[in-house]
């Protein structure tokens, strides 16, 4: 696969690609969404890209991945009913609106209380992934998001918040914030072509722009080492090579 660079969104070329790649490989997912989110943002600061909100992370891993493969994104799932495999395409430039500015303060009244938020940023997440079960989870992000809490016009501390806050109401800041942030989760409904059940299915944009980066990466490594074998160029000048170029001297070594 031939990656397309196009200047002011991706300026990162097939080298510092192969560092980020080779960067990435002993890394977890949290720590590839940083990797990938700093060849993103060229330049920014690592406490910069952590207080993001989760959905403006996740549309710039949408538009580096439509800057380096394209808009075309093939997706392949079962049926969660029969099992059939499933293959669909899907257009990169539809994903990916990060979150509005007007929503990023949020507010949620129920009953006697009033719980002013703000959206949960990739540092957020993170802490979250460290609780013990998912209510836990949740718990912490309403506690660690939450800018403000009155119970009957009473001022609660955010660290009072997991004793005292009424379950429904954590989902109902849940779930507005869901709503003002849609790109933090994507998840596709997908209708089974089978048994016409639909299979829902989130899509990791981490983990689907990191399995093309290790396709990419391994394919220009094999073509590497073809054409040094081939001419006794070094890495840096067939990576210097156009795409176009270095296909094309591949074609004549296997001509000849």
């Amino acid at each position: 696969m031939n990656v397309v660079v196009n200047p002011g969104t991706a300026p990162t070329g097939p080298a510092e690609l192969l560092a980020t790649w080779e960067a990435g490989l002993p890394l977890g997912a949290a720590e590839k969404s940083l990797l990938l989110h700093r060849a993103a943002r060229p330049g920014a600061a690592t406490d910069a890209l952590l207080s993001v909100p989760i959905g403006e992370r996740e549309a710039d891993l949408f538009a580096l991945r439509r800057s380096l493969f394209g808009e075309r994104m093939q997706v392949r799932t079962e049926c969660g009913a029969c099992g059939e495999a499933m293959e669909f395409d899907l257009d990169a430039g539809a994903l990916g609106a990060p979150p509005a500015a007007e929503d990023r303060l949020l507010r949620v009244a129920e009953d006697d209380w009033v719980v002013e938020f703000r959206l949960p940023t990739v540092a957020d997440l993170a802490a979250a992934g460290a609780a013990a079960s998912p209510t836990e989870a949740r718990r912490r992000l309403v506690a660690g998001c939450t800018v403000r809490a009155l119970r009957a016009g009473e001022s609660v501390a955010a660290e009072r918040l997991a004793a005292l806050l009424p379950e429904r109401v954590e989902r109902l800041i849940a779930e507005r914030a869901a709503e003002a942030d849609p790109t933090a989760e994507v998840t596709l409904h997908v209708a089974c072509p089978e048994c016409g059940e639909a299979t829902p299915a989130e899509l990791d944009i981490t983990s689907y722009l990191w399995t093309e980066l290790d396709n990419w990466a391994r394919d220009l490594l094999v073509d590497v080492h073809l054409l040094a074998t081939a001419y006794g160029w070094s890495e840096p000048h067939i990576l210097a090579l156009s795409p176009l170029r270095r296909r094309y001297y591949l074609e004549l070594c296997t001509d000849g």
